[in-house]
């Protein structure tokens, strides 16, 4: 799993790019799914919820056609990765 922490300045943009452009670029890159959650306490922040493999995640990244796209997500910085701490099995 890949999570991600992200900025928007356009909520409505970041979900048209992201829900579009983005999950077929994803799917190329072996993503099987993402769950996209708006921070409660900030409207500007996104958790994103990636079932994906490290070596396939770092492929979408090295895609050259990534940067296009990531332009059109209305985002406020790049994308933060977050590391887990732990993982359990239930």
């Amino acid at each position: 799993m890949i999570v991600t922490i992200s900025n928007v300045t356009d909520f409505d943009q970041f979900m048209r790019t992201f829900s579009n452009e983005g999950v077929k670029k994803r799917r190329e890159h072996g993503c099987k799914g993402a769950y996209v959650v708006r921070d409660p306490d900030d409207d500007h922040r996104v958790w994103v919820f990636f079932d994906w493999a490290q070596e396939d995640y770092e492929g979408f990244l090295a895609d050259p056609e990534i940067p296009a796209i990531a332009r059109k997500l209305a985002l406020r910085e790049p994308p933060i990765k977050v590391e887990p701490v732990a993982q359990y099995d239930s």
